[in-house]
């Protein structure tokens, strides 16, 4: 394996590539050296935004094929034996940006936008050390602890649409029925404020924040994204 991942790693076909994302001659995945790990390649993600290293994984040919297809980042789990898309029960899921391999075609290099903490422990990443060109989107949302939280349960509703859930029929109702709700809690809000009434402001601020972030989903954004502008304009 090369020691420089990044600077050896060439395109996968499918993927869409980062801005800062390597580019190379087309490579497909059969010509991958799958012997070499008995079927298994290591595969390291890494934050397309921040560039640090967020976990290590495996990937087998199923695996690779899965991530490609659900733009979801999927392992194969050596304890588990079988397939595992990171994020599947917690919704911190690793959304695909692009795939690349070392110059030996025995690792992967993936490029993903993590929503939520990806380390179990609550950390933006398994290597707390790992250093980053500039704080994700999702580093913010792990400082951001329970909105974080609230951010990672949303985008799950967003994509699994359980029954009976209210998040699910806001989705399910668009994004006007969605904008009109955050008008609507935003209205009382200020009115809540107007008339002093502190429980009743904290109560309304609450369904404020909840509905904005369904709206900042339905649009394919997040919470994070909207504290990360914030932390952008502080630092100015």
């Amino acid at each position: 394996m090369s020691d420089s991942l990044a600077t050896h790693a060439n395109a996968i076909p499918g993927t869409t590539p980062a801005p800062r994302a390597v580019a190379g001659p087309a490579l497909l995945p059969e010509s991958l050296d799958w012997d070499k790990g008995d079927g298994l390649l290591p595969a390291i993600v890494q934050d397309a935004d921040s560039l640090q290293v967020l976990m290590l994984g495996y990937m087998d040919r199923n695996a690779l094929q899965a991530t490609l297809t659900k733009r979801l980042v999927t392992f194969y789990s050596r304890s588990k034996q079988r397939l595992w898309t990171k994020g599947e029960t917690s919704g911190h899921v690793l959304e695909l940006v692009g795939v690349g391999t070392d110059c030996d075609s025995d690792a992967l290099l993936v490029l993903a936008r993590p929503r939520g903490p990806t380390c179990h422990l609550q950390r933006a990443s398994c290597f707390p050390n790992s250093p980053a060109v500039a704080q994700s989107p999702a580093a913010v949302a792990t400082d951001m602890g329970f909105l974080g939280e609230l951010d990672a349960l949303v985008a799950g509703r967003a994509r699994e649409r359980p029954e009976g859930s209210y998040t699910t029929r806001l989705f399910e109702a668009g994004v006007r029925r969605i904008a009109q709700k955050v008008g609507e809690e935003g209205v009382e809000t200020a009115l809540a404020g107007v008339s002093q009434n502190d429980e009743q402001l904290l109560g309304e601020s609450a369904d404020l924040v909840y509905h904005l972030t369904v709206l900042l989903h339905a649009r394919g954004l997040s919470l994070a994204d909207a504290v990360e502008v914030l932390a952008l304009r502080h630092r100015g």
